[in-house]
């Protein structure tokens, strides 16, 4: 008997100890998040190069649309991009913790819609969102949501974290 009292204790401060660390880096997280305008904010990590030298190149122009999309090499590219980039907020394989929107989730609209223009409408929007919400950030109250990645992503890199994301959906069209 006083074994497993023993061995239930353990369980306990174990099980308690892992809740306490996980409270802790979601207060770091969210300290970060709210306490600065730049990408340190989230966890002091300076935003990685995103190699794009395998893709076509996009031009001056932002493009309205994912002209990656469906692209292999773009999503292999971007696959890389989220993950050192995008997964510290909004959780690897684009699976959210809860701190940033499920990037699964992004297109779940569209994927509903049974009318081709309005889907094609959808897309585009959605697409216009995304690359809006990555070039110039989230801010909400003065508090910094997401950084701005502009002048750190060119298209190429933006739209290949896209293409990824398409591969991730929540609900696949």
């Amino acid at each position: 008997m006083n074994q497993v009292v023993a061995t239930s204790k353990v369980e306990y401060s174990g099980a308690r100890r892992h809740r306490a660390r996980a409270l802790l880096a979601i207060g770091a997280c969210l300290i970060g998040l709210v306490g600065s305008t730049s990408a340190g904010a989230h966890g002091d990590v300076t935003p990685q190069a995103v190699d794009t030298s395998s893709l076509p190149k996009l031009g001056e122009g932002w493009r309205e649309e994912n002209p990656f999309r469906a692209n292999e090499a773009a999503v292999k590219v971007g696959t890389s991009a989220y993950n050192q980039n995008c997964a510290r907020c909004h959780g690897l394989e684009a699976i959210s913790g809860g701190i940033a929107p499920d990037l699964r989730k992004l297109d779940n609209d569209c994927a509903t819609t049974r009318d081709p223009g309005k889907k094609a409408a959808c897309v585009k929007d959605n697409d216009n969102y995304f690359l809006t919400t990555v070039r110039h950030g989230r801010t909400r109250n003065g508090a910094v949501y997401m950084p701005p990645f502009e002048g750190t992503f060119d298209q190429e890199a933006i739209w290949a974290i896209k293409a990824y994301l398409e591969t991730r959906r929540d609900k696949p069209f």
